[in-house]
Order: C-alpha cells, then structure tokens, then sequence
C-alpha cells in the first residue's frame, strides 16, 4: 500500500488546519468593525418611535444609545469606537452620557472628533481614549452661564397689571413676571444651584481627563483656545481632520476595518418593490399597529413622564404631538402595569420642570395603587422639580444624576390684568356678571382682596398637601425639617441627597439594576412604556371614537406668535426661554395653581 499519498494528505489537511487556525487568531486580534456614534444628532431622553418604513432614524434616546455603546464595548468584532460631533444635553443628562463614555473607554478605544466644543460637549466627551479637533477649531471650556428672565418692565410698557400668588419665600417662579430682577431669596437659592452644576462639571471633567480640580479650573479660567492650544494645554489629544483620524484608525486597527455608522440600530422592514401587495401589507401593518410576540419573561418596565406635567390626553395633528407628560396617559400606563403579571417592578424615568397641579396629584395616586402591587424606583433626568418632584416623592428609592434640579416644592398661581393695555389702543372690554367672583379667573382686573385671599387660602392647602406628601414618602430620610426644605427652594441632585429627598446617585441603569438585584430577578426583560409611536400612529389613535375631544388642549401662545418672528433670528435663546414663561401663563388660561419652576438658562 502507497502511505506516500496518505502523507501527503495528512500533511496537507494539517496546514489546512494550522491556516484555518492562524487566520481565525488574525480575525480575533484585528475585528474588523470601528463603531461610529453620531453625538450631534438630537438626542432624547424618552424613546423615540421607529419610523414605520426606515426603522430607527434621526435622534434616539439616552438609553439607546448608552445601550449601543455598551454593546460595541462587548463586541468581540469591534475594534473600536468614533464619536462624531459634540451633543448638546443637559445638565444631568451630559453626565449620565459622560459616565457611559468613560466606561466604555474602559474595553476600547474610544475616539473622539469635533470641530469645535463647549464646556457642556467637552465635559461630555472628555472620558474618551483620545480626543480629536479639526484644525483650526475652537475649544471652548469657560465654565457654564445662565440666566433667569424678567418680564415686568415689558408688561409695564405694555400697561398689562401681572398679580401671582406663591406658597414659598423661594418659589421664584413668579418672579418672572412680577419682578424686573431676582428676591434676595431668588439670588440666593440661585447661587447654591450654581455652585453645584459648576461642582459637578468640574468633577465631570477631572474624572474624564485624570487630573484634579486645580487642573480643571486652570483650564475654565483661561476659556478659549484654538485646537492647537488645547492640545498643547493637554485639554485635547490630537489636531487632526476626520480623514485623517480615518487613516489613524487604519493604521492602528488594520486598513480592512469597516466604518458602521448604523451600529445597533433597526432597520426598516425590506420591501419587495416588484410585489404590487407588499406596501399594502406594510399599511396594514401600520394600522394594525407592531404585533409583538407575548413574553413569559418577567419585566422591569421603564415609564417615562417627560416634559411639563398637563392634565388629560395629548392633542395629536398633522404636525406632531403636543409635547408633554400628560396624566390620562400616565394613569392609564400605570393602571395596566399593575395588573400585568408578568411586570415584577416599574423605574420611573422622571425629566420635568412640573406643571399641573391637578394632573401631578393623578400621577402620584397612580404611582402609590401600583406600588401596593409592585416595587416603584425613580430615576431623574435634567429636572424633577416643583410637579417633577411631586410625582417622584413616595418612590421606594430615588435615584438622581450629581446635576439634576429638583426640589422646588412650592406652588404658583396668577394672572396677567390686560384692561390697561386695551384701553390704550382704543379698545373697551364691558364685563357683565353674574355672581359675585364670575370675573375672577379673567383677565379684566387684578384679582380683588377678598379673591385674593380665598386663592391664597386654596394654594396654601395644597402647599399643605404637597409637603405632606413629601414628609410621608421620605420619612425619616429628611434631615431637616420639611419648612426648612421646601418654600419653593431649588436644589442639584447632590444638595438633593445631603437633604434627604433623594436615596442616591446614579443613571437610569443604576436604578434598573438596583431593581432587578432587589427583587432578585435572573431571566428577565426591559421594557419601556408607554412606547413611542410615531405620526401615524398617533392620528390614526387620535380618529378613533373612543377619543375624549374634551381633555385635548392646545397652547395659546398669541403674545408668543406676535413678538417670535422678528426676534427669532436675533437672539434664539432667549426667545426661547420667553416661550417658555408664556407656556406658564398657558397654564393658568384652564388651572390656577401650577407647580412649577423658574425659567432658566444654564449652559
């Protein structure tokens, strides 16, 4: 017998093997996938809906794409990751992202490229392996800024008479049309707030960088540098173009890498173009709505009350929805989940700077029926203030970012007197009455003395009621006493937890993961509720009979409408924040107690 042959083969499947082996070692040393995260896009803190054709486009929550990130950190085919651009995010939420950054450098490179950064965006992306500015690009790192509005001396010139009523030497949030600058109270609250978000950029910074505070405020006292001074400051790592951290990456990780700019993301459904049915099976799916497999799995379920705090349902038309938390929608969110079997335990992501009194006390009995069912952890945003605080405060364990503004525990209630500005351009507004406070929600007159302190005596018993609220959920975790906290005082989420209102620091993964290690859960699922739905969706919910016309608002914003278009492109900022004091005044056209906080800019 001829073995020769045998040999041979023998010989030959064994370098087969040993090639098969060494390309296999080769594939697992250089991954062949550089991850690429898009921060300029916007970027939420609730869900955004899938596109019903295109899957995930345009901005994605917080949670997404912290999610992304820790999925590429784990990834044995990435080999690294790009973030392109500087995102633009709050306070709390900028560290919430900073934090997933810096872990995420901990299993990969992480490559950072701008064109030019601000302190927010830097103290953002700081944690990154190496941090990239285009030539030329400006490194903004001046500290933070703000400032709170006062209408008085407009509403002076226009002879329109503001009168508010507030429970809190500290609730300022009427200040901004009865004052033309801040109480000694206001000035006051206003510069522990501050020096606690500077605080907690600093400390964002360091931690990103390695290096202490003294570093730190060496680089904000000196503010502006170009791409090239930065670097040499050591703020920056490298002065480099896109291309050219295209062709670094190349060369450290290996010139066959792909650049996935859709990392993790869905995709739209695919769609045969040649079959006359399929996009008539597609707007039956629409309509139908996603049908979705029945878990056996237990949940945590992640229920978002994002936005100002509204009563009833959410008003839908052709061009989106009103924005908002509104309390039809959460009650109703929250009422099923008790009932669900399969739900072991709710997180409550709560980003809002209150609203509605009424529709805050909907949620919070809501709230308080699901958890003598289940376990109810809240996790804060940018804000949970005044009504933000309000639905949060009798959570099992409360969870904030260092830079969260909460507090606020006061209440608001007022009017704007318009008789004078009508007078003045010829116009005469007879009242006829029937009762003798008919006129006392109008806008004719002040409010009369009697008026004035009935409304006073309303808002001080659900000031009552709002302390009360607090002192029994937090218990005795306060350590002052409740006058001592509330009065409308605004705190970071740092002050928060030294006073007692909140049990901890930490993101909206700490408080999932501080639940499902409480109830001791292996074999289970996240979800989020209630879930995004996007434009189609909504109007064909808003068509159907079962719709309350009556709950639907929408938001009268004439004064708004009159002055934007001129001002708009001068000074966008502030007309911004102008938006958002009228969005007060909404308010109190249908609700005359409001649980709200200042009008601020923070950057």
């Amino acid at each position: 017998m001829d073995f020769s042959r045998y040999r041979f083969v023998a010989a030959l499947f064994a370098l087969t093997l040993l090639h098969t082996s060494f390309v296999d070692a080769q594939d697992k040393k250089n991954p062949g996938t550089i991850a690429v995260f898009d921060l300029g896009s916007s970027i939420t803190d609730k869900p955004t809906p899938d596109d019903p054709l295109f899957g995930s486009v345009g901005g994605e929550s917080l949670r997404s794409l912290t999610l992304r990130l820790e999925k590429a950190a784990q990834d044995d085919e990435v080999a690294a990751i790009v973030l392109i651009g500087s995102p633009a995010l709050g306070t709390a939420l900028s560290q919430e992202l900073a934090g997933a950054i810096r872990e995420t450098a901990k299993a990969k490179p992480v490559y950072s490229h701008t064109d030019s950064l601000k302190t927010s965006g830097y103290a953002t992306i700081s944690g990154a392996t190496k941090v990239c500015v285009s030539p030329t690009g400006d490194v903004w790192v001046n500290g933070i800024y703000g400032e709170q509005m006062y209408l008085r001396g407009l509403l002076d010139m226009l002879s329109v008479q503001p009168d508010f009523l507030t429970c809190g030497d500290y609730k300022s949030a009427a200040e901004t049309f009865m004052r033309k600058g801040p109480s000694p109270e206001a000035q006051e609250m206003n510069k522990w707030l501050y020096d606690g978000i500077f605080a907690g950029l600093k400390d964002t910074i360091a931690q990103g960088r390695g290096v202490d505070d003294k570093q730190v405020e060496k680089w904000i006292n000196q503010g502006l540098f170009s791409a090239e001074t930065a670097k040499e400051a050591k703020l920056t790592d490298e002065v480099m173009t896109r291309e050219q951290l295209t062709a670094h990456i190349k060369k450290e990780h290996g010139v066959t890498v792909k650049f996935n700019k859709n990392y993790g993301k869905k995709s739209g459904p695919e769609i045969d173009l040649n079959n006359p049915f399929a996009a008539l099976s597609l707007w039956a799916d629409i309509i139908a709505g996603p049908q979705k497999r029945r878990s056996t799995k237990d949940a945590i379920v992640v229920v978002h009350i994002d936005g100002a705090i509204y009563l009833g349902k959410k008003q839908v038309s052709p061009f989106g929805a009103t924005e908002g938390a509104f309390s039809e929608e959460i009650r109703k969110t929250l009422d099923k989940l008790a009932v669900e079997p399969r739900v072991r335990g709710v997180v409550l992501r709560v980003n809002s700077p209150g609203g509605s009194a009424t529709a805050s006390e909907i949620m919070l009995q809501a709230i308080s029926e699901l958890q003598e069912k289940k376990p109810v952890v809240v996790s804060m945003g940018n804000y949970a203030a005044s009504g933000g605080y309000y639905v949060s405060c009798k959570a099992n364990r409360i969870f904030a970012n260092a830079n969260t503004i909460t507090g606020s525990i006061g209440v608001v209630s007022g009017k704007l007197a318009t008789a004078q500005l009508w007078n003045r351009v010829g116009v005469n507004f007879v009242p006829i009455e029937r009762g003798d406070k008919a006129g006392i929600l109008y806008s004719s007159k002040p409010f009369e003395p009697e008026a004035k302190e009935e409304l006073q005596a309303w808002m001080d018993s659900i000031y009552g009621v709002f302390k009360d609220h607090v002192t029994t959920g937090r218990k005795d975790k306060l350590t002052k006493e409740i006058d001592d906290i509330a009065g409308g005082r605004v705190y970071t989420g740092a002050q928060a937890l030294d006073l007692g209102l909140v049990d901890e620091l930490g993101t909206l993964d700490d408080a999932i993961t501080y639940l499902v290690e409480d109830l001791q859960l292996e074999d289970y699922e996240i979800r989020t509720e209630p879930e995004g739905k996007n434009i189609l969706e909504m109007l064909i919910q808003d068509l159907s009979p079962q719709q309350d016309e009556g709950n639907n608002r929408r938001l009268s914003l004439g004064l708004w409408s009159a002055i934007e278009p001129s001002l708009q492109h001068i000074d966008p900022v502030r007309i911004r924040m102008v938006q958002q004091a009228l969005m007060q005044l909404d308010f109190l056209t249908t609700e005359r107690v409001m649980l709200t906080t200042p009008v601020m800019l923070i950057r």
